[in-house]
């Protein structure tokens, strides 16, 4: 009896996937396919049957694809060798043959023959460089595609190890620490390529832009391709951060309670597997970025695009769970936002010891130059937090500004919001310095991330905000100029540096130098403070407008208010009042002091960059008569200007003040007339036995005290220019009215005339060693005056007879006075018998 036949075994029970590993393009297509139940039957084997048949079909088109490529390439090759070959042996023929004169030789007309010498040598160079166009064109190409093809599989192999293939049974559930070596491999194996890939692309820019189609197709290859791995890093690494414990809870309660106790961080607990984990997940992300860089700044120069400014995507993975779990009690502190900034700035501390220690290694590691952890991590906290302030809270108050009744309490709270600003930026700042060891002035030169170290990266990006914030800066520092202004002791000069040495007098610097009123030292320093509150601002010409829409408008507003005290104030000439004098020297030395301060601000580097860029941007109106270096040029002009203005007024007002004084002296001329027998020519003896004219005394009186006054109310380089300026007015205005008097002087009237200048010399001889100097119509007119009857005779007769009498009279040192006047000198003199 034969055994019987063992029964076959059973089939495998096919594992079907869990509905939620399903994606919803691969539902859609069987809910088409199978919408009863009966369909499983009879319609899941025509269906099977169908996708094997495609899956072939497809198979075979991509065998046959990659066969024809490689007949296509390989005869290309064959070809471009053999012509390379021809080539060459020709360029060999033709150097033998060619003589060195140029001449063609016998065998070399041989060799061509009669119908090819008419061909041109340039027409053969330039098919010879178009054949060697294209074989580069082609070996570009094969090792481009071989490259991508390189980048596929890995990127395939990258996909595949972590998702199975579609519809596997089987469930991710290994850990991300055991399963992560292999991929990581392919990976950076993917990240390779994609460099290699893109050196190649660069050096088809530099060399053949004209490949630009080349360029495109490659392109969007990879473009899909890191749209297919991108996200899949980015998953990957956020859920090992999860595992990792990132975020740490937040003790929000040590905030409202005013404790700052640390908070545990999880870079630093970091161990073993995980630690070698996240160090790879940190880096392979960081290559990613670095290669994303170097591609837009190849399709920055090639198609014009414009610059993007990169974080370091891991470190924004890092602040990302942090903010959505902070935005809660953002939230809750709506009220009292410096519960934002200190929480802010306690995350940033606490965390930035890790930053250091664990994530600078390895960003060394992944060798991206000049590139900090420590700023990278700043400057992403910042950005979180400039975002949601500019959501929540900057937003609202813009709006809420253009309402009328609001606008107080939005002023109110704007202010208070820049004040915790400036304050947080400078804790921040001060973070990075720690580890850099350099200034805000410094750090905020260097591109890329230490450039957005600010919160005021806000209004950088809104300029109708950043108008809102100048406006209400402007008007608060207004409000605190107008409480000062109104306060009369604001106004004080202060005289205890009046007495200064000669040597020092014009080495002016500070207020007390300028003998400033203390208005103008108030004036100064809050516009300094407006100047400082953009001082963080990253962007140099959101930084400029704001400074020219605050404080430079301010500056202006402090003009006129010296503008409208100097209205205020009168100078009669008919009444010496020594208080106008005072008010209007004070008005002076504060223009001349903010002058000087201005001039200072502008030599500083910052105020010079800012000038730079807006002079290269046009932002600001040209004018050929301010200093375009000077970033307070139209200022410093303005002020010019009025310090000018108001020293000719008190000049005039002098001057107007002698001439009333003195008018009686020169009309008076029997006093200059009047002769006088026992004076002789010889008058030295004499002269100093006259005394000066009574009617002549009062006006010297009230010129000496009045410069004397203003020698001690008014700054030294101003008070230079003013006693010239009267020197050289009286001295016009006195040679002037002894002429169109007509004075018929005698002897004895030369001597008083005399005397009585003496007597005005000796006004200005503590300002000066020689003041006879800066009189040089009166010292010319002495002179000539002064002169016997046979030098006056012999003079005129050597006038008269000589063709240049200009010349003549500068040989008798007579340079100022015209020749009609010279004339009518001599003309008035009149000689004792």
């Amino acid at each position: 009896m034969e055994p019987p036949l063992s029964s076959p075994p059973p089939p495998l029970a096919a594992v079907l996937p869990k509905h939620g590993d399903l994606s919803p393009h691969q539902l859609s297509y069987l809910d088409e396919h199978f919408r009863t139940q009966e369909d499983l039957f009879f319609t899941a084997p025509l269906l099977l049957a169908s996708l094997n048949k495609r899956c072939s079909d497809l198979d075979a088109d991509l065998h046959n694809l990659g066969t024809n490529l490689t007949k296509r390439a390989v005869s290309w090759i064959t070809r471009s060798f053999s012509a390379k070959t021809s080539l060459h042996n020709l360029n060999l023929t033709l150097r033998r043959t060619l003589p060195r004169d140029g001449i063609a030789s016998n065998k070399f007309q041989k060799i061509l023959g009669q119908e090819v010498l008419p061909l041109p040598l340039s027409l053969l160079a330039k098919q010879v460089t178009q054949i060697e166009g294209i074989r580069n064109y082609v070996e570009t190409a094969l090792r481009l595609e071989a490259l991508v093809g390189d980048l596929e599989d890995a990127v395939f192999c990258v996909v595949n190890r972590h998702s199975g293939s579609l519809f596997s049974p089987k469930v991710f559930n290994s850990s991300i620490a055991t399963d992560s070596g292999p991929k990581q491999e392919k990976l950076l194996q993917a990240i390779k390529a994609m460099n290699d890939i893109e050196e190649v692309l660069i050096n088809v820019v530099n060399f053949h832009p004209q490949w630009r189609n080349l360029l495109i197709s490659v392109d969007n290859r990879v473009d899909k391709i890191l749209g297919v791995i991108r996200p899949q890093v980015f998953a990957d690494h956020r859920a090992l951060l999860a595992s990792l414990g990132w975020p740490p809870k937040l003790f929000t309660s040590n905030i409202e309670s005013g404790h700052m106790s640390g908070l545990p961080n999880p870079l630093v607990l970091m161990q073993g597997d995980k630690r070698e984990s996240y160090s790879h997940s940190f880096i392979a992300l960081c290559a990613l970025q670095h290669l994303q860089k170097r591609r837009e700044e190849r399709q920055r120069n090639l198609f014009g695009e414009k610059e993007y400014n990169l974080q370091l995507w891991a470190i924004d993975e890092l602040v990302s769970p942090i903010a959505s779990r902070m935005e809660y009690h953002f939230l809750k502190w709506a009220d009292q936002p410096e519960f934002i900034f200190a929480l802010v700035y306690k995350i940033t501390r606490d965390f930035i010891v890790g930053v250091d220690d664990v994530l600078q290694p390895l960003i060394d590691r992944a060798s991206l130059v000049s590139c900090s952890a420590r700023e990278a991590w700043v400057s992403a906290m910042i950005q979180m937090l400039s975002g949601f302030l500019a959501k929540i809270f900057f937003s609202g108050l813009a709006e809420r500004y253009k309402e009328r009744q609001t606008r107080s309490e939005v002023m109110t709270s704007w202010l208070q919001l820049i004040d915790l600003i400036v304050a947080f930026d400078k804790q921040m700042q001060l973070l990075v310095s720690l580890e850099t060891g350099l200034f805000l002035a410094e750090s905020e030169r260097f591109e890329g991330l230490s450039r957005g170290i600010s919160v005021l990266m806000i209004f950088h990006d809104r300029p109708d905000w950043l108008k809102i914030w100048a406006k209400i800066e402007l008007k608060d520092a207004c409000k605190k100029l107008k409480a000062e202004v109104k306060d009369e002791r604001a106004w004080i000069v202060d005289n205890k540096h009046g007495s200064a040495i000669d040597t020092e007098k014009y080495l002016l610097s500070t207020r007390e130098d300028h003998k400033a009123p203390f208005i103008a030292e108030s004036a100064l320093k809050i516009a300094w403070e407006l100047i400082e509150r953009c001082q963080t601002m990253p962007a140099t010409l959101s930084r400029l407008r704001f400074i020219r829409s605050a404080a430079v408008k301010f500056l202006w507003y402090f003009f006129e208010v010296l503008l409208f005290r100097f209205k205020g104030t009168e100078l009669p000439p008919d009444d010496y009042n020594d208080d106008a004098l005072i008010r209007l020297c004070g008005l002076i030395n504060a223009a001349r002091y903010v002058e000087s301060k201005l001039q200072e601000w502008s030599d500083n580097v910052d105020f010079l960059e800012m000038r730079i860029a807006e002079n290269d941007s046009n932002h600001h109106r040209k004018d050929e008569s301010i200093d375009r270096s000077c970033f307070f040029g139209e200022e410093v002009k303005n002020l010019s200007e009025l310090e000018t203005n108001w020293l000719m007024e008190i000049i005039a007002a002098i001057l107007r003040a002698f001439e009333i004084l003195s008018w009686e002296y020169v009309q008076n001329k029997e006093h200059f007339e009047e002769e006088v027998e026992a004076l002789s020519l010889g008058r030295l003896s004499a002269t100093m036995d006259l005394v000066v004219s009574t009617d002549f005394v009062e006006a010297l009186d009230v010129l000496r005290s009045q410069l004397r006054l203003l020698k001690t109310r008014l700054n030294s380089k101003d008070f230079l220019d003013l006693w010239r300026s009267v020197a050289e007015g009286l001295d016009h205005f006195i040679s002037c009215s002894i002429l169109t008097s007509e004075i018929q002087f005698s002897d004895r009237g030369v001597s008083q005339f005399e005397t009585d200048m003496q007597a005005l010399f000796c006004i200005f001889q503590p300002f000066c060693a020689r003041p006879q100097a800066f009189f040089p119509y009166i010292k010319e007119t002495l002179k000539l005056l002064k002169m016997n009857k046979e030098e006056a005779k012999h003079l005129q007769v050597v006038l008269s007879t000589s063709e240049n009498g200009i010349k003549c009279l500068h040989l008798s040192g007579i340079s100022h006075i015209p020749f009609d006047q010279f004339v009518k000198v001599l003309r008035n003199r009149k000689f004792g018998t």
